[in-house]
């Protein structure tokens, strides 16, 4: 059984975000169909898309809901498959490192230093650990092909 295919309205504006979004979603769809997937993950995801292909509101109502399906469903295969979009462990590595190891470092720099304003300097060096570790599980997902070949660049 295959996934039914994102239908696209024919009121779009060009270069507008929707039509990013629907280009990940497409491309999401693509990627999946060349996977095999259990068949209660395929009536997800086509539930998902049928409501997205009925839905009557404005653009902007539509952006908003392509976004949930997306999150929805990239967290369906994230959890239950344990399948995950290009950079993903990057870009969720990178946040965390800030905030677990960055904050604490730069304050414990500026506590050291007798001056709060170098809380600062932890910052970039969470962001660059935590991106050197997801960049390893982005690595490690693709060797193993849990990785989607789909990016998201908005």
């Amino acid at each position: 059984m295959k996934i039914i295919e994102l239908i696209r309205r024919v009121n779009l504006e060009t270069g507008d975000k929707l039509i990013a979004h629907y280009e990940f979603f497409e491309n999401l769809i693509k990627e999946l169909n060349n996977r095999e997937l259990p068949l209660e993950i395929i009536n997800a995801i086509n539930r998902d898309v049928e409501e997205l292909n009925s839905f009557t509101g404005s653009n902007k109502d539509l952006l908003k809901g392509l976004r949930k399906k997306q999150a929805e469903i990239l967290q369906l295969l994230e959890k239950e498959l344990k399948l995950v979009r290009k950079n993903h462990y990057m870009t969720l590595w990178m946040s965390i490192g800030m905030a677990a190891f960055g904050l604490p470092m730069g304050a414990a720099f500026g506590l050291s230093l007798g001056n709060m304003a170098f809380i600062g300097v932890g910052l970039p060096l969470g962001i660059a650990l935590g991106m050197a570790y997801g960049t390893t599980l982005d690595k490690k997902a693709r060797e193993e092909g849990k990785q989607l070949d789909v990016e998201m660049t908005f």
